[in-house]
């Protein structure tokens, strides 16, 4: 393989992804028809860029992201993670899987666990991936505090979520996602309970970290100007299709697919040709 080739490679890469749901039965019930959210997806995302994924509520776009990260299993297609096949794995491989690719949830209310302090919480992947000793796990959590703005972490290492603002909360979870250092991190929605400013603050903090340690977001939301300001390039997903993917400023100024022209429209001080 070529120096070039392995520069362009996906680091995560789907092909022909389809998820669908069976609706439960009752005993009188004769309806047997499947719910697909991901029809035959195909997407690659290359390394070191934020790859932002957007749709309106019931697009397949979360669904994606929890296949991404071994919360949901495929129906049919396989993911690949460096040009390996990870869609099937199991016992330790998906342990180590786990460790390299991680997630940032919507909600920081209901992400964090209100009984664990914040230290706690930022151990917890430590512990469980048996990474260093107790000086270096403490070292570790405070130096990632401080990496996500929580400073100086000392102050923050014994508070619990209760004692924290809403945007504080979100720090800790990137902090407890961006602690093992993973390669590839799937954010989804992160700041849709924020109010804008402190969004703003939270995508600067997303783009230092992606520059810092070299690491690879897919950014799950509804708002393309969102998508616009932070990623590198958009894919649009409709009722569980692609329909686009292009640069950011290419899907804003120049939208080919109706489907994206109507997200643009909706979204106030967005104009195409």
């Amino acid at each position: 393989m070529t120096e070039l080739t392995k520069k362009n490679r996906f680091i995560i890469e789907l092909k022909g992804i389809v998820k669908e749901y069976s609706p439960q039965k009752s005993f009188f019930s004769k309806c047997d028809n499947r719910v697909i959210a991901l029809n035959s997806i195909d997407l690659g995302i290359k390394k070191g860029e934020i790859f932002g994924l957007v749709g309106q509520s019931g697009s397949g776009k979360t669904t994606m992201g929890r296949l991404l990260v071994k919360l949901e299993q495929a129906t049919h297609g396989t993911i690949f993670l460096n040009g390996n096949p990870v869609t099937n794995l199991t016992g330790k491989a998906l342990n180590n899987y786990r460790s390299r690719v991680q997630m940032i949830f919507q909600d920081p209310y209901q992400s964090l666990n209100p009984y664990l302090s914040i230290s706690e919480t930022i151990l917890e992947p430590l512990n469980v991936h048996k990474i260093g000793n107790n000086d270096q796990r403490y070292e570790k959590v405070i130096h990632t505090l401080e990496t996500v703005g929580l400073s100086p972490g000392k102050e923050y290492y014994d508070r619990y979520p209760h004692q924290l603002s809403g945007g504080q909360r979100q720090r800790v979870a990137i902090a407890r996602a961006i602690v093992l250092e993973p390669e590839f991190i799937v954010a989804d929605e992160p700041t849709s309970m924020l109010d804008a400013t402190i969004a703003i603050q939270l995508f600067r903090l997303l783009t230092q970290i992606r520059d810092k340690f070299n690491m690879t977001f897919l950014f799950i939301t509804h708002n393309l100007a969102a998508a616009k300001y932070l990623c590198d390039r958009i894919a649009v997903i409709h009722e569980g299709n692609i329909v686009e993917i292009n640069t950011a400023d290419e899907i804003i100024q120049n939208p080919q697919h109706p489907y994206t022209k109507k997200l643009i429209q909706v979204q106030p001080g967005f104009h195409f040709n």
